[in-house]
């Protein structure tokens, strides 16, 4: 903004002479000549009267000078106030001071020379109305001293210039414009004028914010927009218009024309026309080219508007369908995709309808009841769930049609199709949101159910399994105590006593008592084994000679050998006692004759492997299969073969021990069972053995009691300790025979007190393993710290492994039942050890 006062000013500025040329004879100048003639007639006057009387002529005169002098004085004045020059100043100064901008007039030296009321104002926070408070007013722009000296200089070389500069304050930012203008016929005076335009600048900037607005919002539409002209030129395109196609704003209006970016425009129409007939309203999905040559389907919708002089402009909405269609495409894929899970997803689903139709099914649903789609598809689903679950299915889907959850997932059990095959499974319903049907979700049940029956077989068994460790303990303690005094009735009755038979029938019972509690331990893995790593085969060889003689001459025995078997870690008794055991059960399977095969090879798997309810881990395995061609197993039975006391033969023909001692015997062994049975073809017990790591041992067989030596006699002293009044008592009488010095004692409270009054220490300890106040191993623990180097021999009846931690080198085990001359024996090699 610049205002140019110069022609006022040059007006205004004219010299007092200039103005006197055109009127040289003004009237008031007239009259001032008129007043000076008069005063120097009357001062002609008193001179001449001078003479004649002094006194009087000397006051006339001054009086008339006084006169003379003020009324010179009143005419100058009041000549002077009419003056051009005067007249032009107040005029001038009245325009300034009503000027609503601030003005300030410098001469060459910045010196004011002139200033009004509003820059008085302006500069009162800085000083007097000034240049140098001018400066200070604008102080806070650094640049604004070099600004206003550059406007001074203009001024000066007589041009006119303006700048705005913005002035910061606590409250707000205020602009000003300031103007230096020269003041014509003064050199070096510059005019200055200051205006508040911080107005007109906030106007100014919500005018360009709204406009970038609105440039903003319809060049980032999410629609494309478009105008051309009469002759198909863009006069009007928006940025996201101009994206689409590949190009921009700039390269379209006034140059562009739309049927260029038609890829097929309408032939013969106007050349503003989309669509072929054109119209006033148009629209159409039309293909236009996309960068590098590629078409896309947008949507147009345009209004046609014909002006009186001929010209024309279309206004028109584009909308981008590739992201429509691209919808389209990906709720299709959507679609399909849901429906590759529905058919795909490995739980069975159906949807029903709340009358409990079937409206549709997936894959798993129609492989879980073994039919078809058709089969299922608009059938009632009652048909397919067992009549004593009917009402629970029937009560959960009418609760859910009502609107209500289910609390939990139900379980009931389906049919198979055109059959009476019942599936359990586990049901999740719910409604689906904006619709009357109800979706089914099924788990197959199947195997959780036979996991569960498994592990509450396992439970069971383990049960048992304790029930019968138990047992035979408390068995294997009266057992000593019969075997043990029939020993030393015998000791009193030879051969030929009328008493000797009746004795020999106890003995003979207490030993078969004590073969069967053996059989509990095998099976609760509680018996003590004693393994040697040995080659399978020599067990099979020394073996298979009393098979031969237990199945009888019906049945074939074939064994065959593999080569490059491995080692195995076993008790060669005890498996001796499985094959013995299959045997006899192949026996009774085969009761017209048949053959039984035992054959053995190496196996090795490179992953888990179930073997009944327990798996197998990978590793290298020798493997014995007992094949018999006998009646088979039924499933129901095969299910229930190694349950102790289980049994398929008449009552007094079996113990139902047999095939759970070779389960037992094989698991303590670290091996696995595993059964193959085709009822009316025969039976396969396989049994993997692990390979041992280490090197072949010659077998340590016990020996008999015909082997041990004869003489069994001592003289050391021993420390018996037993809770079992029997068993003490036997053993007591016993070892006293034998010559031995016997201190007994019935628990480990008793013999800590023996120990404590004694100075003399016992040769040997021997001591049961589980009492009721203290425990043998604790008992003796305590005795060792008086006596360490005492020999302990613990007697139980369970097995050895238990005493792992508690066994050294001068620590032995001797198994409950014993007879007089295993205990007599046991204690002499101890003691000669």
């Amino acid at each position: 903004m610049t205002i140019d006062h110069s022609d006022f000013i040059a007006k205004h500025h004219n010299s007092a002479g200039e103005e006197m040329v055109g009127n040289r004879f003004p009237y008031w100048t007239l009259v001032a000549l008129v007043m000076v003639i008069v005063i120097l007639g009357m001062l002609d006057y008193a001179f001449m009267k001078l003479a004649m009387n002094q006194s009087l002529a000397t006051g006339w005169v001054v009086f008339v000078i006084i006169s003379s002098v003020s009324v010179a004085l009143i005419v100058q004045k009041y000549l002077s106030r009419f003056s051009p020059r005067e007249k032009s100043y107040r005029i001038l100064n009245e325009v300034i001071e009503g000027s609503r901008g601030a003005r300030l007039v410098t001469d060459a030296a910045n010196r004011t020379q002139h200033s009004n009321h509003n820059f008085d104002e302006f500069c009162k926070s800085y000083g007097p109305a000034s240049f140098e408070s001018m400066l200070k007013a604008f102080s806070q722009n650094p640049e604004a001293d070099a600004h206003i000296l550059a406007l001074a200089d203009d001024a000066r070389r007589g041009l006119t210039s303006s700048i705005e500069l913005p002035v910061e304050t606590k409250d707000s930012v205020y602009h000003y414009l300031i103007i230096a203008q020269p003041v014509p016929g003064l050199a070096g005076y510059v005019h200055w004028r200051i205006d508040d335009v911080s107005e007109d600048h906030i106007k100014k900037r919500a005018l360009q914010e709204e406009r970038e607005k609105l440039i903003d919002f319809t060049d980032n539409a999410p629609v494309g927009f478009f105008s051309c002209d009469e002759n198909g030129h863009f006069v009007f395109v928006n940025a996201t218009f101009a994206r689409w196609i590949g190009t921009n704003i700039e390269s379209l209006v006034g140059t562009g024309r739309l049927h260029s970016y038609i890829a097929s425009p309408p032939v013969n129409d106007h050349p503003y026309d989309i669509i072929e007939g054109g119209g006033a309203r148009q629209v159409a999905e039309i293909e236009l080219k996309g960068p590098h040559g590629k078409t896309y389907q947008f949507s147009v919708n345009q209004t046609v508007v014909q002006y009186d002089d001929g010209a024309v402009r279309t206004r028109a909405v584009v909308s981008d369908l590739r992201a429509e269609r691209e919808m389209q495409r990906a709720l299709e894929e959507s679609r399909n995709r849901f429906r590759r899970f529905f058919e795909e997803a490995p739980l069975a689903i159906a949807f029903l309808s709340d009358q409990h139709v079937i409206a549709d099914s997936n894959e798993a649903l129609v492989s879980l009841l073994d039919c078809t789609v058709q089969d299922l598809e608009n059938k009632d689903f009652l048909n397919y769930i067992d009549k004593t679950d009917r009402h629970i299915f029937k009560n959960a889907v009418d609760k859910i049609a009502s609107g209500e959850d289910l609390a939990e997932p139900i379980e009931i059990r389906l049919l198979k199709h055109n059959n009476d095959v019942q599936v359990p499974v586990r049901i999740y319903a719910h409604k689906l949101k904006g619709s009357a049907n109800i979706v089914l979700h099924f788990l197959d049940l199947t195997q959780q159910k036979s996991l569960e029956a498994q592990f509450a077989q396992s439970q069971k068994m383990q049960a048992v399994g304790q029930l019968a460790g138990g047992v035979a303990h408390d068995f294997n303690n009266l057992l000593t105590a019969i075997i043990g005094f029939c020993d030393l009735l015998l000791l009193r009755h030879k051969p030929g006593d009328p008493s000797f038979q009746d004795i020999m029938q106890i003995q003979q019972n207490s030993n078969r008592a004590a073969n069967l509690v053996r059989q509990l331990l095998a099976f609760s893995r509680q018996q003590t084994l004693r393994p040697k790593v040995q080659d399978i085969t020599d067990i099979l060889t020394e073996v298979s000679h009393l098979i031969r003689r237990l199945i009888g001459a019906n049945i074939e025995l074939k064994v065959v050998h593999g080569d490059d078997l491995g080692f195995v870690k076993v008790d060669a008794n005890q498996m001796e006692q499985v094959f013995v055991n299959l045997a006899v059960n192949a026996r009774d399977a085969m009761d017209t004759g048949g053959a039984l095969t035992v054959s053995t090879s190496m196996e090795t798997t490179k992953e888990e492997i179930q073997r009944g309810d327990d798996t197998m881990p990978p590793g290298n395995w020798v493997r014995i299969n007992v094949q018999d061609t006998g009646t088979g197993i039924p499933d129901d039975v095969l299910a229930r073969i190694f349950e102790p006391f289980f049994t398929t033969k008449d009552v007094g023909q079996g113990t139902g021990l047999g095939l759970a001692t070779v389960y037992g015997i094989i698991r303590q062994s670290g091996g696995y069972l595993h059964v193959d049975s085709t009822v009316g073809e025969g039976t396969i017990f396989s049994i993997y053995l692990p390979e041992a790591a280490e090197g072949y041992e010659e077998e340590d067989t016990p020996k008999s009691e015909k082997q041990i030596k004869e003489d069994l006699t001592g003289t050391a002293r021993i420390l018996l300790v037993e809770d079992e009044d029997a068993v003490r008592t036997f053993s007591t009488r016993a070892l006293t025979n034998k010559g031995y010095i016997v201190t007994d004692a019935n628990g480990g409270e008793a013999a800590l007190e023996i120990i404590n009054s004694e100075d003399v220490a016992p040769d040997l300890l021997i001591t049961d393993v589980i009492m009721p106040d203290m425990d043998g191993p604790v008992m003796a623990k305590k005795i060792r710290e008086k006596y360490p180097e005492l020999k302990i021999i613990f007697i139980s009846g369970y097995t050895e492994e238990k005493l792992k931690e508690h066994m050294d080198e001068r620590v032995w085990f001797l198994p409950k039942p014993f007879t007089l001359t295993q205990l007599a024996a046991k204690v002499k090699d101890v003691l000669e050890d």
